[in-house]
């Protein structure tokens, strides 16, 4: 049962006029703004278009590219990273706050490719279950204070670099993060839109970023370091059994030599900076403070006058010079000495002054040092040379944007679907992202029909979707009630045993959403998301794929169960699974909302966590425990269901991890946006929860949705 799978078949990406449109200008627009729709908008079609694009221009066919060579390159790229990074350390601590600072972008995005790497399309591939076993160690195994990105947030403030959240529409600003940086960061988010469609690529990018250990240098982190040996190998042995195998041996070579020269060119970069900043005189440094807060001086300034000109003069107008205005304040009244020590200037900036906050510590330091420099009679040195690093490589890939015109990219109208098609397109989003808007009115539209539970959900046989007021303790004690008296006391051991088929046909209609086990939250804790529960919900999903171990992987364990009743199916990716005859017609929608729901981590997040809990709790229980004993009677395989009764149990299985994130996402959003804010992010949590139960009940959902059309 093992899926050597090593890269996806090939085909086109096909979208909508306006998303052709819309992914043409980000990409041709500036680097900054590519960098952060690729990183925020997970949910939009344009976005997954210009990762395409951006892909295009960055990555080479690899056609003639030798292994050893290649390798050779890493390792000796390696080697230069660290003498470069131990130099950059034994800079100032301004000069080395600086690199860090324009080095964040990079660096708090590590491993951002495999955020999606496992979905639905990949699984249960023997690569990727190695590739989601690295995204664990990336997200702390759960724990959030453990994830890279925290560890990296707080070595950053160490050296006194604050800096807005990574989703924010200021960090690059926080950052100053210049062109090149925003490029190549660009390059990486792409392909953390379509890891399915360039599996090989992300093989590469990731044994190489990871291997060169620019940051983990630049950190001055002791340690061996991360060795890509026992991945690439285990990938090169795949790829030989492969019958894309030379294709994609290729494919990996050519991303391992580009991620080697966008590391050493940044590398370069940050060096060029460093140069350039010790360089800096104390006027420069104060012309470059004053030059970012310039934007922000506001109508408190209109009293302020520098050496006899208004401050709000000398800061208006496209012919602001920040060195001027340094030159200006030299001889103005805030800068002269006072027989108590400082002078206006400094005393203003500190605890109790009328600027005190607006300058970070290091600003805060460089002007007490100015101020003092000129108090104690240094000539003026404000050249302020502006900082050029870069700016030639980034020029030469944002050409390649521009002309990038990938000829697999299909422009069309969206098409009308049936089931089977519309569970295809969802399987296989990243080659037809304009499901994204089917797949949302879809989610819509169920999660509207599942509010009819609220009133009468009491009567499922499975769940009850009934509305309660929300507290922790009413939420636990809802899902005791429903665990013991639907779940756990109905149960009775089957005295008569249905026959073999009807035993399979019941499985049959159950396989379709086993097929997509835990898809809902297979999005869910990607890169610049800091939900407090990401982590840990990730790593359920994770526990659900085995953790990286195939045998234990719940898609390949109902695989299994499938073969041990002669059932062989083609891959839900495969264009086959359009025509099987197997699996029941009826099983479709439930499979196709889970994996719509799946789509929109971000917009319908409670939504999610709810649904989750109902899934979690479904694996429970009567229902499994009498297949169990079926299929035992029949000698068929009971390792998919029997790891549920195990793995999703109430005391401190999956069930009661489930309940407690929800617990711990509303206790935030109280904290976060104010008791008045729970109530409509719980109502939303529990339609998650009722919609389903609107699959799971199906004489309930008839009886309460007729008239209103099916889910």
């Amino acid at each position: 049962m093992i899926d050597p799978t090593t890269s996806l078949p090939p085909g086109p990406l096909e979208c909508g006029p306006a998303a052709a449109a819309q992914a043409a200008a980000l990409v041709a627009g500036p680097p900054g703004a590519l960098y952060r729709v690729l990183l925020v908008e997970q949910e939009s079609e344009a976005a997954l278009v210009a990762a395409r694009r951006v892909l295009a221009a960055f990555l080479p066919d690899g056609a003639g590219l030798d292994r050893d060579r290649v390798l050779a390159e890493l390792a000796d790229a390696r080697a230069a990273i660290a003498t470069a990074a131990a130099r950059l350390r034994a800079a100032s601590a301004e000069t080395l706050a600086a690199v860090l600072r324009e080095r964040a972008p990079l660096a708090l995005i590590e491993g951002c490719w495999l955020d999606a790497v496992s979905q639905p399309a990949t699984q249960p591939a023997v690569i990727v279950n190695r590739l989601l076993a690295e995204r664990l160690e990336i997200l702390g195994h759960g724990v959030a204070e453990h994830t890279l990105a925290q560890r990296r947030r707080r070595l950053l403030d160490d050296h006194g670099v604050l800096l807005p959240g990574l989703t924010s529409p200021d960090f690059l600003a926080g950052a100053r993060a210049r062109p090149l940086t925003a490029v190549t960061g660009a390059f990486y988010l792409a392909l953390s839109r379509l890891p399915a469609t360039f599996l090989p690529e992300v093989v590469g990018a990731h044994c190489a970023f990871r291997a060169l250990g620019t940051d983990t240098g630049l950190s001055g982190m002791n340690g061996p370091g991360y060795d890509p040996a026992p991945l690439l190998s285990e990938y090169l042995a795949l790829t030989e059994r492969a019958p894309t195998g030379p294709a994609d041996r290729a494919r990996l070579l050519a991303a391992i030599q580009l991620v080697v020269g966008l590391e050493r060119a940044h590398v370069a970069m940050l060096a060029e900076l460093a140069g350039w900043h010790e360089s800096l005189s104390l006027d420069d440094r104060m012309a470059l403070i004053v030059a970012r807060h310039a934007p922000y001086a506001g109508r408190q300034h209109d009293n302020v006058q520098i050496s006899g000109v208004a401050l709000r003069d000398l800061l208006a107008g496209p012919d602001f010079d920040a060195a001027a205005l340094v030159h200006r304040l030299r001889s103005a009244s805030q800068l002269r000495p006072s027989p108590s020590g400082g002078c206006r200037f400094t005393r203003a900036i500190r605890f109790g002054g009328p600027m005190f906050g607006i300058f970070d510590e290091v600003e805060a330091r460089t002007i007490t040092r100015w101020a003092s420099a000129v108090a104690s009679g240094d000539e003026p040195r404000a050249t302020l040379a502006p900082c050029t690093a870069g700016d030639d490589e980034a020029a030469a890939w944002r050409r390649a944007l521009v002309a990038a015109a990938p000829g697999d990219v299909v422009v069309a109208e969206p098409a009308v679907l049936d089931e089977r098609r519309f569970l295809y397109r969802l399987v296989n989003v990243e080659r037809f992202p304009g499901v994204l808007a089917a797949a949302r009115t879809r989610v819509e539209r169920v999660l509207a029909q599942a509010e009819a539970l609220f009133e009468l959900g009491a009567a499922g046989r499975y769940t009850d979707a009934t509305w309660f007021d929300y507290s922790p303790v009413a939420l636990r004690r809802r899902m005791d009630t429903i665990y013991w008296t639907k779940l756990v006391e109905p149960f009775r051991p089957l005295t008569d045993i249905p026959p073999r088929d009807e035993v399979i046909n019941n499985q049959k209609r159950f396989a379709l959403g086993n097929l997509v086990d835990g898809a809902c939250t297979h999005r869910i804790g990607a890169t610049g998301r800091d939900r407090p529960g990401d982590a840990a919900l990730f790593a359920i999903y994770a526990d659900e794929m085995g953790r990286g171990d195939v045998a234990k992987n719940h898609i390949t364990l109902i695989h299994q169960a499938l073969a041990s009743m002669d059932i062989q199916l083609p891959h839900l990716r495969a264009r086959e699974f359009l025509t099987q005859t197997e699996l029941p017609d009826l099983g479709y929608p439930y499979a196709t909302y889970q994996l719509s729901l799946a789509l929109f981590p971000d917009s319908h997040y409670e939504e999610i966590l709810g649904y989750h809990l109902g899934l979690e709790m479904f694996g429970l229980g009567e229902l499994r425990l009498h297949e169990v004993q079926k299929l035992r009677h029949h000698r068929m395989d009971t390792a998919y269901e029997s790891v549920h009764l195990s793995i999703d149990n109430v005391s401190a299985g999956h069930s009661r991890q489930a309940a407690d994130l929800i617990v711990d996402h509303l206790d935030h959003v109280g904290r976060a946006a104010g008791p008045a804010a729970v109530e409509p992010a719980w109502r939303r949590v529990w339609r998650g929860y009722a919609s389903f139960a609107l699959f799971v009940e199906p004489r309930l959902a008839r009886r309460l949705l007729a008239g209103r059309g099916a889910p």
